[in-house]
């Protein structure tokens, strides 16, 4: 089953995304249940959220995966929302 993972960094927080981000995307890697992913931007084109695509088996492991991405282990993040997504279309 996929879901969506919406995030929001807090204000400010652009340098605590940098300094995470090798391991958020080793711990995507590691992982492999992130079907897609990228940061949103702000009007200055920096890194300002995310969004993820996860194939999990239920909502309780989509939110145990978000839980422990070191994004949000950092405390980077203002909002966070884990929903079931169904794919329509695809590239």
């Amino acid at each position: 089953m996929l879901f969506a993972i919406v995030t929001k960094d807090k204000p400010g927080a652009l340098e605590l995304r940098k300094a995470n981000r090798d391991a958020h995307l080793a711990y995507i890697k590691a992982s492999g249940v992130v079907t897609q992913a990228g940061p949103f931007l702000d009007e200055d084109g920096q890194m300002c959220g995310s969004l993820l695509i996860l194939d999990l088996d239920s909502l309780k492991d989509a939110q145990g995966w978000a839980a422990q991405d070191p994004y949000a282990l950092a405390g980077l993040f203002e909002s966070v929302s884990v929903q079931a997504w169904n794919r329509v279309i695809a590239a």
